[in-house]
């Protein structure tokens, strides 16, 4: 940039008084205008420019936890501590447990080792897969284009993709999982793909509209289906929309401003970092083809990140009230019942509007429980590497958090049979369910 005269005026008069001022307390402030007055001869874009960089590398200070008793934290440990030990313990569990009130961790637990096994023991910075859970960082994502203006969430899919050949698909409805469409995770096999090859969310793409005429195709709006097709439309819509890749958007956005250093979204080249996972017999689980599509999964956290997500959303530092108020909607009121289904995120819905806000997972042998009481401030927050069902009971433990929880109700997991976990040679209609 090459200042104007006035800017050079301006500095070579500056430049003679500070001379004549040599003291630090005169420096400061007449360098600061010598910055300013450069910064004003910019032209428009290149202050933008600056701008903008400058935002990319801020970090967001979350509030700092609220007070809460030491006599209620101890309550509060031991019976974590208890439901840890009756629930996880007995069934096998490796990996992490955290609970939080009010942003403060009340029990933290890890189990096992990264490799089942070995010597590489589990601690507070081990990121595990999340699974399905990963729908809600991939839904806020899509929110927070909507909150800035860059999406309708109401428009067609169409409207950003041209050729896909879906009608009255519209992107609330790929959030809330009522499109219709198939789940990928059947079609791409069933039409033929050749499995020594990784799919990519481009492909599922491309077989949806190439193929149409081979799918079995809903009514979109019509019924909740849950459908990882759905998800990795949006990140294709993030990617499309926003102009760069969906995990450098995630880190950009997310990750990066919330000091979620431990956070990433899994790709190739992260192969020989990650741990594997296990079925519950603690048999190793190979990546298979569809291992590469994200936004319906592949996110990689640990618990402590995720509780820095789940104060972010509860701090209006990164959404608005109102962009919180589509998410935790119930967009499914067709059946009765208490479960429903918002923007990216499971519910419980209790007389007298309360909520349970949560998101589970399972994706081979990782599954994952992130519980979030709205009410109460409350977290509760459970991932693994070793498959094992007990970690769908995280909801049991609510009451302990002052949250109501329907007694007998059915919990919310896959519903296979343990023989099934290995991820190997599994009758269709199974993989449906167990990778959820």
């Amino acid at each position: 940039m090459i200042p104007t005269s006035r800017t050079m005026f301006y500095y070579l008069n500056l430049q003679s008084f500070l001379w004549q001022n040599i003291v630090l307390k005169r420096i400061i402030p007449f360098t600061f205008l010598l910055i300013t007055f450069t910064f004003s001869s910019c032209s428009s874009s290149q202050k933008k420019e600056i701008v903008t960089k400058a935002r990319d590398t801020t970090m967001i200070p979350l509030p700092e936890p609220k007070t809460i008793s030491p006599f209620e934290k101890t309550e509060l440990a031991n019976t974590c501590e208890r439901w840890y030990d009756s629930i996880l313990e007995r069934g096998g569990f490796n990996g992490a447990m955290l609970v939080a009130k009010g942003g403060n961790i009340v029990f933290e637990k890890f189990k096992g080792s990264g490799h089942v096994g070995s010597n590489d023991t589990i601690t507070n910075t081990t990121p595990f897969h999340i699974a399905s859970v990963s729908k809600t960082i991939t839904a806020m994502a899509v929110l927070k284009l909507w909150q800035d203006g860059k999406i309708n969430i109401d428009d067609e899919y169409s409207k950003y993709f041209p050729s896909f050949n879906y009608p009255g698909v519209t992107i609330r409805n790929l959030l809330s999982h009522r499109t219709g469409l198939p789940n990928y995770l059947y079609f791409m096999e069933d039409l033929g793909w050749n499995k020594s090859v990784y799919v990519k969310n481009q492909d599922v793409y491309d077989w949806l509209v190439n193929y149409k005429a081979k799918l079995n195709v809903g009514a979109p709006g019509k019924h909740f289906t849950y459908c990882n097709t759905n998800y990795a439309l949006l990140a294709l819509l993030v990617e499309k929309t926003s102009s760069m890749p969906f995990p450098q958007f995630i880190q950009k956005e997310f990750f990066g401003p919330l000091s979620m250093t431990h956070s990433f979204i899994f790709t190739h080249e992260d192969s020989a970092k990650v741990n594997p996972s296990y079925d519950f017999r603690g048999r190793m689980i190979p990546l298979n083809f569809l291992d590469l599509v994200y936004g319906d999964k592949n996110v990689y956290t640990t618990a402590e990140d995720l509780l820095l997500w789940d104060r972010a959303l509860r701090s209006n530092l990164i959404f608005t009230p109102e962009t919180l108020i589509q998410a935790y909607a119930p967009y499914s009121n067709e059946k009765p019942g208490i479960r429903n289904y918002g923007l990216g995120w499971r519910m419980n819905l209790y007389p007298g509007g309360k909520k349970m806000i949560y998101h589970n997972g399972w994706w081979h042998g990782y599954n994952a429980s992130f519980i979030r009481l709205i009410d109460e401030d409350a977290t509760i927050i459970i991932m693994g590497n070793r498959y094992t069902r007990a970690v769908y009971k995280a909801k049991t433990l609510a009451p302990a958090l002052g949250a109501r929880y329907v007694s007998g109700e059915e919990e919310e997991s896959e519903n296979v049979k343990p023989g099934d976990s290995t991820g190997v040679a599994v009758p269709k209609k199974i993989v449906h369910r167990r990778r959820r």
